[in-house]
């Protein structure tokens, strides 16, 4: 080798990488609950919309409380759509893309207009009124009891969603890993990075003639169909849409998934929504009276550890064992 140069290193992209271990947290997750993966699908679609709510609250600095109106209604409209007998279930995953982009973007226009604690309450209210919403029109929703009978068609024609659940979570391993990808694409793009600084400094960016307002907008959109599509995984693999989906505790717990693992970071939704699910599952079980008691300690752990998520965590550990792997002779 020449003196002064060293050997060009392999990197594996990071798409390849996400692929990779989105497969594997998929496998680790058939071993651990083979009996529950109903669990494991519901785990997915909350992933999901902790994922859409960092596009919006992560990388474009915008307060949010109501996410869970995006997620809410997909599903809500998916259910309608089968039970109307559209059943197949890449029509339905597109159906609720699609519900979530309009309601992203709706709620966009109005949320993005403000800043600071006017855009938080605006989008609680937001989130308040399709809850009230759901709750009326019983004829579409079911009202407190839920839309139910949604029973989603064999996938590809060959494959039936049955009450073991390994269609429907094979199912929502691909679609997770496949949005995942995308993502990834999204934020790492100008479009992406452009949103990044809009948070940083928005002044800065109207300055160097970025139009503010409607890249905000736009991405709340790509938001709504993240959401919008874990909204219709939840409807396709329970068969019930209830109250919660769009409730005040669904938003609120999906903004605590996200500061646990790490806002303006996928891996760190990604991770986030992980933790806190398998945590508060076995909790739960565990002691049914005071499990959110421990759930509270974990958070109140993180933050003072970890301020900025259990991702910057890892990377440091991570850091720190390369640094001594470096220094061994």
């Amino acid at each position: 080798m020449v003196d002064g140069m060293s050997a060009p290193r392999f990197s594996v992209p990071l798409e390849l990488r996400a692929v990779a271990i989105t497969l594997a947290l998929g496998a680790l997750g058939y071993t651990l609950f083979p009996d529950d993966l109903a669990f494991l699908t519901r785990l997915i679609s909350i992933t999901l919309l902790v994922l859409s709510l960092d596009l919006v609250t992560g990388y474009c600095g915008v307060a949010t409380l109501g996410h869970a109106a995006i997620y809410g209604v997909s599903a809500y409209v998916v259910g309608n759509a089968c039970l109307a007998g559209h059943s197949d279930p890449l029509l339905l995953l597109l159906v609720g893309a699609v519900a979530g982009a309009v309601m992203g973007l709706v709620s966009g226009l109005l949320v993005t207009r403000f800043k600071g604690l006017p855009q938080l309450v605006l989008s609680i209210a937001v989130g308040q009124l399709i809850a009230a919403l759901a709750n009326k029109l019983s004829s579409l929703t079911g009202g407190s009891d839920g839309l139910s009978g949604i029973s989603p068609g064999r996938l590809f024609g060959v494959y039936a969603f049955d009450m073991y659940g390994r269609t429907g979570y094979v199912f929502s391993v691909a679609v997770l890993m496949v949005v995942f990808v995308v993502l990834l694409r999204i934020v790492h793009s100008p479009f992406g990075l452009l949103c990044q600084a809009i948070k940083d400094d928005s002044l800065r960016a109207r300055m160097i003639g970025a139009r503010v307002y409607p890249r905000l907008v736009l991405m709340y959109g790509v938001s709504g169909v993240v959401g919008g599509i874990g909204g219709a995984l939840n409807a396709i693999n329970t068969g019930v849409v209830g109250l919660d989906s769009v409730g005040f505790e669904r938003s609120a717990e999906a903004l605590v998934m996200l500061v646990l693992g790490g806002a303006g970071s996928l891996w760190g939704a990604l991770i986030g929504s992980i933790v806190f699910q398998v945590f508060e599952h076995y909790v739960s079980a565990a002691n049914p009276f005071h499990w959110m008691t421990m759930v509270g300690a974990l958070l109140i752990a993180v933050v003072l550890f970890a301020p900025k998520g259990l991702v910057s965590l890892g990377g440091l550990l991570a850091g720190r064992a390369a640094s001594l792997l470096r220094r061994r002779p």
